[in-house]
């Protein structure tokens, strides 16, 4: 089951899916900057965007601890 968005905060890190990634389901590691979905959980994962400015839907959370 996928993270909710309750879980997660900025600062952490996460594993995602970018969309351009969907087809393969290739998973890229990132650090949390901003939620971007409003709803409580989606089917998909929450949308995410990374201090790198990458855009994409949480799959796990690697480390919660937010510094």
């Amino acid at each position: 089951m996928k993270p909710e968005r309750k879980d997660i905060k900025p600062g952490m890190i996460v594993l995602f899916i970018q969309k351009k990634h969907q087809s393969s389901g290739e998973l890229t590691e990132g650090i949390v900057k901003s939620l971007l979905t409003s709803a409580p959980s989606h089917p998909h994962g929450i949308k995410i965007m990374t201090v790198d400015k990458l855009v994409g839907r949480v799959v796990e959370i690697v480390d919660s601890e937010v510094d």
